[in-house]
């Protein structure tokens, strides 16, 4: 079984979060370097692009050191609460990006306390530290006391801390001392997430999502939560009361 990172980003409209995973994509050389690839990679509905926000849950494979990281990447409005509580499910632990300014807002509470009370493991990230005025050091013990009102446990307390800019394409341990690239982020996500925990047993999926292509039909993109599966097995649909659809 391979080593994987299961890791969702949760953060308030406009503090970064589909810029970030943008520089996650090109750090790791997902494109080729002469690819034209548009910004905002993951907000690719055409409303997400108009209004800057993302409202569809979509996930991304990254491998970084030999180890796969799924990258998923949430609604960042409270509305789309049942998405939202979807996601987080299938994530191991949290990415919480909060802008260097602003600080923790509305929208990154309701998210924040539903990872939570799921016990997910949380990174923080701070965003735009080269905005005018920023204030990273305030926006850390903000987002402590907001974690802390959340009653997070001391496991959750004693979360790692990275700053940088994902507009420029760098992350460090020091909002000082920029970095050429955001590696660090990519290192403390394989340090500080555990791996999904394998349960033996009959095959069990949650379905986060589902797709569709022209080549070979519907898609269903989710989590496997208890035994195995491998391409040409054939599963079925379990059913309320054990229903098996013929």
């Amino acid at each position: 079984m391979q080593d994987i990172r299961n890791i969702a980003i949760i953060a308030h409209v406009d503090h970064g979060k589909t810029t970030l995973v943008d520089r996650i994509l090109y750090q790791v050389r997902l494109f080729r370097d002469n690819q034209e690839v548009r910004d905002l990679i993951l907000d690719s509905n055409d409303l997400e692009r108009e209004r800057g926000i993302t409202i569809l849950s979509k996930n991304v494979s990254v491998r970084y050191k030999g180890i796969k990281i799924n990258i998923i990447d949430t609604p960042g409005h409270s509305d789309f609460g049942g998405e939202v509580e979807r996601v987080l499910n299938m994530a191991d632990g949290v990415l919480l990006l909060v802008d260097a300014f602003e600080g923790p807002m509305p929208q990154t509470r309701f998210v924040l306390q539903k990872a939570i009370e799921l016990g997910k493991k949380p990174i923080v990230v701070i965003n735009k530290v080269d905005k005018p005025n920023c204030n990273p050091d305030e926006v850390h013990e903000a987002v402590f006391e907001l974690m802390f009102s959340l009653d997070a446990s001391e496991d959750q307390l004693d979360y790692p801390v990275v700053y940088g800019s994902s507009k420029l394409g760098w992350m460090s341990a020091d909002w000082r001392k920029p970095a050429t690239d955001i590696s660090y982020l990519l290192d403390t996500i394989i340090q500080y997430i555990p791996p999904p925990e394998h349960k033996e047993g009959s095959l069990q999926m949650q379905i986060s999502s589902l797709d569709y292509s022209s080549y070979v039909g519907r898609i269903a993109v989710g989590r496997i939560l208890r035994g195995h599966i491998k391409a040409g097995d054939q599963v079925s649909v379990v059913k309320h009361q054990g229903i098996v659809p013929v």
